[in-house]
């Protein structure tokens, strides 16, 4: 079976769960062409599998003149009359930008005999799917990683023609009823993201901190607001002002490289003295942050907003005990007492409670730490997406 997987500004540093999904796809006897709209900044390449993906992606962007007038010429006007009409204008030029991305992608598909693709992401890349169909008949297929509104106009338009649709949890499934309605194609599927749990697994068993050492945490996810950093800090801040030697990395970097949301948590961690105890390791690879969750005692993201968490499952499969937000999809991932804990978005100080009960009691971080494990590997392995493609594509 061959298929094309289209994800925007391939390989990220986020992007390690749909390498994972891919090589799956493989495994299972697919033949996977790699497709998307734009390398990522060089800063944010951070993973030893990245030059083999870049290798093997053919990136759609091509603006050309050619291209572009032999794009335009197909524009599909009366299947957008509708959209453009009721969308705002930033719909209109989304759409005129992926025009040309829409036809290369098809002649690359024909070239390769493959038949369907799928988008990987609700924004350009599922609206150049789109196009592609309604210019070319190419078939096509997408999945919701987190917030609708987040993923721009003509929601409409993306998904009306697919031929079905995924999304990473249940609650993202009930929103896109709830706001597309008769839009939405009939065949919709949970496809929650998923890790390597043998890759992904200790070489030691976990060992809570001993009494006097001090309390590593890791927290892992791109230097955003929306991510909760800020909040961390300031929950680190209580945790040493009422005497627990705490420490503090982060794995992740900000969208423009390093000169944007970064230079705004320096501050904070400079403001809140908090120097000595806090390093921002910027985008590293899979195997470094498997190396950091192995020497972490606890991991933590207060993430404000999160469709589900790969960074949690990825702790959670490593044994890591660990604190999460009660927001979005996070919930179906962790259930709190039981594999982990969930604390309130944006409340340092209850997380900060939650932290400092946590270090006390070794027991309880040596049962979620089994438990957390337990979770992830019964419900969240990299080839369950794998399989729901396969699924969907085969009508099995």
């Amino acid at each position: 079976m061959k298929i094309g997987i289209l994800i925007p500004q391939f390989p990220g540093q986020t992007h390690i769960f749909f390498w994972r999904e891919i090589l799956e796809l493989e495994k299972m006897g697919g033949s996977v062409a790699l497709f998307s709209t734009r390398p990522p900044p060089s800063a944010l390449i951070a993973h030893d599998w990245s030059d083999a993906a870049i290798a093997r992606t053919t990136y759609l962007v091509d603006m050309a003149p050619a291209n572009a007038a032999l794009a335009l010429a197909r524009a599909p006007l009366a299947a957008l009359r509708r959209d453009l009409r009721a969308e705002p204008r930033a719909f209109a030029r989304d759409v005129v930008l992926s025009l040309p991305a829409a036809r290369r992608l098809v002649l690359a598909c024909r070239a390769r005999g493959i038949t369907h693709v799928h988008a990987h992401s609700c924004g350009r890349a599922a609206l150049i799917c789109a196009l592609a169909n309604r210019m070319f008949g190419l078939s096509y297929s997408l999945t919701l990683h987190g917030a609708l509104a987040d993923y721009g106009p003509g929601q409409g338009f993306k998904w009306r023609h697919a031929a079905f649709g995924c999304a990473v949890s249940r609650r993202l499934i009930r929103d896109l009823k709830a706001t597309l309605g008769p839009d939405l194609p009939d065949d919709l599927h949970l496809q929650p993201m998923g890790v390597d749990t043998d890759v992904l697994s200790r070489d030691a068993p976990y060992r809570p901190p001993d009494p006097g050492q001090p309390l590593q945490l890791f927290s892992c996810g791109r230097l955003n607001r929306l991510k909760g950093h800020q909040d961390l800090l300031q929950a680190l801040r209580h945790l040493r002002e009422s005497g627990l030697d705490a420490r503090l990395e982060i794995a992740g970097e900000d969208d423009n490289g390093g000169s944007g949301f970064r230079i705004e948590l320096q501050a904070d961690i400079a403001r809140l003295g908090l120097e000595d105890h806090v390093t921002l390791l910027g985008a590293i690879d899979a195997g470094a942050v498997r190396d950091h969750l192995q020497q972490a005692h606890l991991f933590v993201l207060a993430t404000w907003h999160e469709a589900l968490g790969v960074a949690y499952m990825e702790a959670m499969s490593m044994g890591v005990p660990t604190i999460g937000t009660e927001t979005g999809g996070v919930p179906e991932l962790i259930t709190s007492g039981r594999d982990g804990l969930l604390v309130p978005p944006r409340d340092p100080e209850t997380l900060a409670c939650a932290i400092g009960e946590l270090a006390t009691d070794p027991a309880r971080l040596a049962a979620l730490s089994k438990a957390g494990r337990a979770r992830v590997i019964e419900n969240f392995s990299s080839a369950r997406g794998a399989r729901t493609l396969i699924d969907a594509l085969t009508g099995t």
